[in-house]
């Protein structure tokens, strides 16, 4: 099977402009990741609001969705090379009980 460059790009490189096939797929990745940080990120600032007015019945279920949001966001994060959560901890408002699920921290920390 071959592969041919669209012919968009080709265009491009036909009028004198270079075109690296690479680095047009690392900046499809890049955004990617970066949209997927937001999705995550907004899923988080959602379920941390739902944890925030969740009756006293509801709230080992919302405490449960807001440590899977934040455990995916952290992962996302990681991902794209973010590794230091601390500001985004402080930022967010993520509650200790959430971090303790997670792992993140001691119950004696949080």
């Amino acid at each position: 099977m071959s592969v041919r460059m669209p012919r968009d790009l080709t265009r491009l490189s036909r009028s004198g402009a270079t075109v690296n096939n690479l680095s047009v797929i690392e900046t499809e990745a890049l955004a990617e990741s970066a949209s997927s940080l937001g999705y995550h990120g907004t899923k988080v600032e959602k379920a941390l609001a739902a944890l925030k007015e969740a009756t006293t019945d509801k709230r080992s279920a919302a405490l449960n969705h807001a440590a899977d949001a934040v455990w995916s966001y952290f992962v996302q994060r990681e991902l794209c090379g973010l590794r230091d959560h601390r500001l985004i901890i402080r930022e967010m408002g993520i509650p200790g009980e959430v971090l303790v699920r997670l792992g993140a921290v001691t119950s004696k920390n949080a």
